[in-house]
């Protein structure tokens, strides 16, 4: 199973694995229900949960019932914990959709959802982030998760998530990050997708992030809170429901 997954994600373009994916899930999601993992998403259980990474794969990190990574379950937790995501009237941006959240959100009455990506199958409106075709001040939440590090103009798709979020509003920009290295290691002359994965994780990564990222997300406007959310939740929780202790949520705010 490791190596069919590996091979899978290292292999197979992004909007065809989506499909593939969605296509088996109901199946998966049958073939490994149990009670020792629990999905927070769709609030099930299962036996165990897949392994999952480009290079090294991570024991127990996807969910056979919403594809969810723990970086997903994590954020579930958070917004549905700490936030009036799922109860206040507001218009949502999401880029990069993860398809373990787009159904659900696309169903939510409180929210007018936006979708946006260059190639996902999953986006209504198709485009570059570094210049999104919305006006500014256009949304009071937007989610922007394990995106820019893809980005080479980073700095640029920061100033646009800055430009189109509402006064007071909220994003949330996850990335990769080195918690063990001060500054973001990049180096555009890397091409080869063999030493992307080598230096950077992943094959079409262009960097790897330090802690300096929260800055670079201040130096565009943000106040931002880089939330350690997995510290909330006991050993077993979060072993039951997959996360990652050290993993972070950049809680980012345009404050008026």
């Amino acid at each position: 199973m490791k190596r069919l997954i590996k091979f899978l994600i290292n292999t197979i373009p992004r909007p065809f694995l989506i499909w593939w994916s969605n296509t088996l899930k109901p199946l998966i999601d049958i073939f490994y229900r149990g009670n020792k993992f629990k999905d927070p998403i769709n609030n099930k259980s299962y036996r165990k949960f897949l392994p999952y990474g480009y290079v090294n794969q991570r024991e127990n990190a996807l969910s056979p019932g919403t594809l969810s990574l723990e970086r997903h379950r994590l954020l579930w937790l958070y917004l549905k914990k700490e936030t009036d995501f799922f109860k206040k009237k507001i218009k949502v941006l999401h880029i990069a959709p993860e398809q373990c959240f787009y159904e659900i959100f696309k169903s939510l009455d409180n929210i007018t959802y936006t979708t946006f990506d260059l190639n996902s199958p999953l986006a209504m409106v198709k485009g570059d982030i570094c210049n999104m075709p919305f006006e500014q001040n256009s949304f009071d939440f937007i989610l922007c998760n394990h995106v820019l590090e893809h980005i080479i103009d980073d700095t640029k798709a920061m100033k646009e998530l800055f430009r189109v979020l509402n006064l007071n509003g909220t994003a949330i920009v996850q990335v990769p990050i080195n918690q063990n290295s001060k500054k973001t290691f990049e180096d555009n002359s890397i091409t080869d997708k063999k030493e992307r994965i080598v230096k950077f994780g992943q094959y079409d990564h262009v960097r790897i992030y330090g802690l300096d990222f929260f800055n670079d997300l201040k130096s565009v406007g943000f106040n931002v809170n880089p939330i350690k959310y997995s510290k909330t939740f006991s050993e077993d929780e979060i072993n039951k429901f997959g996360l990652i202790k050290e993993e972070i949520i950049p809680v980012c705010k345009k404050l008026s």
